[in-house]
């Protein structure tokens, strides 16, 4: 049997510029700024030869029928073995945060299965080609765009050249090792959608760009969540309960966003005023509370 394990962080994008107009996967992508949690997707892999072909995957202890991403995964690093041998691959992603909410789950999924695999069937690829095929699954399944480059480099990036990893570039912004990423989540949005609604895609592309570049031009006094702000206020997305949520934090001096997509509001905090904006998201008791440090490292190998 061979085994490996790997990890993933999670990560929240603030704002973005969508660019998917290339007809090379690793060239598309987008332009925009985000922040990696230590909270992430831990995927182990069993590996056993078979007189055929099977595939497991399980998601916090549950089988899953349709995990579109992982999948693709799994086929493309299968399609690289040079022998003829069947495999019986089993999957488990250990996911330390909601799904579909705002938190990159699947581009953490996809990114932690790509470098295990790697390593078990010994494909003698780089963590950066690992990382690129986790690229590519997320751009075919339509489940993200820059999520996977983020959460290969971790800390608070900003985007400045869509790709994949090693097309596109990223800058990393200063922020405290102590800061907490601080979240209150209500619900998923769909990605998927969003990334194919012609009027969504229009008010994105029609701020995000340009908040790409100021940032870029100024990353020493950069206003990460400002920015986010300002690009969530002309997206259109907030709903009224994170609205609620919204007013409350700004009337506490709080800067709060929405991440892209969840139906949640996050902000970056010092762990001295954790308590006092946990106090304003318990007042909503519907939402589930999820707190973080931020990942400095990236995605890697743990076994």
């Amino acid at each position: 049997m061979r085994e490996a394990n790997a990890f993933s962080p999670c990560h929240i994008t603030g704002f973005f510029q969508i660019c998917d107009k290339h007809a090379n996967p690793l060239q598309v992508g987008s332009r925009g700024a985000g922040v990696s949690m230590k909270r992430g997707v831990e995927t182990a892999v069993k590996i056993t030869e078979a007189k055929s072909d099977s595939t497991e995957i399980k998601i916090n202890g549950v089988r899953q029928e349709f995990a579109e991403v992982s999948k693709y995964v799994m086929s493309y690093m299968m399609s690289r073995l040079k022998q003829a041998t069947h495999f019986e691959i089993d999957v488990e992603h250990n996911v330390d945060a909601p799904v579909g909410a705002g938190f990159g789950t699947s581009g953490a999924a996809a990114l932690s299965l790509a470098l295990a695999l790697n390593h078990a069937l010994d494909l003698g690829m780089s963590n950066v080609e690992a990382a690129q095929v986790a690229h590519v699954a997320e751009v075919y399944c339509r489940t993200g765009l820059g999520t996977v480059i983020a959460e290969a480099f971790g800390g608070l990036e900003i985007r400045v050249k869509p790709g994949g990893p090693g097309i596109g570039r990223i800058r990393q912004l200063r922020v405290a090792r102590n800061t907490v990423v601080a979240c209150l989540v209500f619900g998923p949005l769909s990605t998927k959608e969003s990334l194919m609604n012609p009027e969504t895609r229009k008010r994105i592309n029609g701020c995000g760009g340009d908040l790409v570049d100021k940032l870029a031009k100024e990353p020493e006094t950069a206003d990460f969540l400002g920015s986010s702000r300002q690009f969530a206020e002309n997206v259109g997305l907030i709903s009224s309960r994170v609205r609620q949520v919204l007013n409350a934090a700004d009337a506490a001096g709080f800067v709060c966003s929405m991440p892209m997509f969840g139906d949640s509001a996050f902000t970056l905090v010092e762990p001295e005023l954790l308590e006092d904006l946990t106090a304003i998201f318990k007042r909503f008791p519907e939402g589930n509370v999820v707190t973080s440090l931020i990942d400095f490292e990236g995605a890697r190998m743990l076994t």
